[in-house]
């Protein structure tokens, strides 16, 4: 049975579950990224058979793997996912920016020049299951963004194949290559390049805690999106709320994995316990109920708060990935959500529909670094630079100002270099 608690026998910081890496993980990862950046294709040929069991020929995906993946797909899947994947592109169309110039003095042109970035790794899981809707997300906001070049890799099956799921989806999305290496040895290569794969500036997507670890140690040679870890999700409900709908709500997450967290949070007693029963029951139905059932038991928890205002202020300090509110006006509660990776409003928006359809991105900030961080965005895929020109006459006019701050912070070459300007003498 899920556990029902009341808050004042829970803090905050207990109702989810939140680990970092496993011992050991840091020094083993260490190790692969060094032997990859070292021997690099043999590496990565090496570590494929040792930890997916498969001895490759070739690390790349050729073109006829292509077809034959897209040859195996269920047509009406691949219909779902040129749909999803037009979602996609509708939503993230909304976040391309403008660059911009200022022309506000005379003489003074001041500007921001959006670029974006020319090499982009992406990551996609092809573990206990396979991840589509990854490669969708991943990419097509990157493709948005003009990115040249998005490498994608992913670990092979026992029959050396990515799965044709996958490979259909990076060809829906635009992906340039695909190469069959997964875990941290596919995030060292990302990072120093190998004989075949190229190396590049940003690595995206999830994995497990050894491609998060990967992503944490490589940081600063590459950029990356976010470390995350577990998915997890937190519904908030009151008494108009279906107990069966938000059951299967806290199941569809606890699927994902073991370390999954799933949370309601109610006001309505009578809720909870309907809740817990009717998860006990969904359970049973469930192909990975192993995963589901050891997800609820260690991390599974309905929360009783005295009101929707104290769950809201719960809610902000978890900062969770996923946020419902299953409540009789969502709308209204919108504008009192500080910290969530992704809202969805109302009960007919359950999370997996954000995972495959809708368009906004599935990869979010987990952990709490809803605190400060976004999802997925492309902004993720551009940066920034700055430009400014002055005239010589629009300098002149500041030239003084400018010593002046230099000097106080004593660096007067900083100084000189505006005055030599107009004063033959420095």
């Amino acid at each position: 049975m899920m556990r029902i608690m009341k808050m004042d026998e829970v803090s905050a910081e207990e109702i989810f579950s939140r680990r970092g890496s496993a011992p050991g993980v840091e020094a083993v990862v260490a190790e692969i990224l060094e032997r990859v950046r070292q021997d690099g294709d043999e590496a990565l040929f090496a570590y494929t058979e040792r930890f997916d069991g498969v001895r490759l020929q070739s690390l790349e995906v050729s073109d006829a793997e292509f077809e034959e993946a897209m040859a195996a797909v269920d047509p009406d899947f691949l219909n779902i996912l040129r749909e999803a994947a037009a979602n996609i592109r509708a939503y993230h169309e909304k976040q391309k920016r403008q660059d911009f110039v200022m022309m506000e003095r005379d003489g003074v042109i001041l500007g921001q020049k959006t670029t974006p970035i020319e090499k982009v790794g992406l990551y996609v899981p092809n573990g206990t299951a396979a991840y589509p809707s990854t490669v969708l997300m991943d990419s097509i906001p990157a493709k948005l963004a003009g990115c040249r070049e998005l490498i994608m890799v992913s670990p092979p099956s026992r029959d050396g194949n990515v799965a044709p799921s996958i490979l259909a989806a990076a060809r829906v999305a635009g992906v340039d290559r695909v190469f069959k290496v997964g875990g941290a040895q596919a995030v060292a290569a990302l990072a120093y390049g190998t004989q075949t794969v190229p190396a590049v500036y940003k690595i995206v997507g999830p994995g497990n805690a050894y491609v998060a670890q990967a992503k944490k140690q490589v940081y600063g040679k590459v950029a990356i999106d976010v470390v995350a870890g577990p998915s997890e999700v937190l519904v908030i409900a009151d008494s108009t709320a279906e107990p069966r709908i938000l059951a299967a709500d806290l199941l569809s997450q606890a699927e994902h994995d073991v370390l999954s967290t799933a949370v309601l949070i109610t006001d309505d007693p009578g809720l909870a316990g309907a809740v817990a029963a009717q998860v006990h029951r969904q359970l049973q139905l469930l192909p990975r109920r192993g995963i589901a059932e050891t997800s609820i038991e260690n991390n599974g928890l309905i929360l009783l708060v005295k009101d929707l205002e104290e769950a809201m202020q719960i809610a902000n300090e978890i900062a969770p990935e996923h946020l419902q509110l299953c409540v009789r006006e969502p709308f209204s509660w919108l504008d009192k959500v500080q910290n969530a990776g992704s809202i969805f409003l109302g009960m007919h928006c359950p999370e997996a529909l954000g995972d495959y359809l809708a368009g906004p991105n599935h990869t979010l900030p987990t952990g709490g670094i809803a605190k400060f961080a976004s999802p997925l965005s492309v902004d993720d895929f551009v940066k920034k630079s700055q430009f400014t020109y002055y005239s010589k006459q629009a300098l002149s006019q500041v030239a003084n100002q400018i010593a002046l701050f230099a000097r106080e912070e004593g660096l007067e070459g900083h100084a000189r270099s505006v005055l030599s300007r107009f004063e033959d003498t420095i």
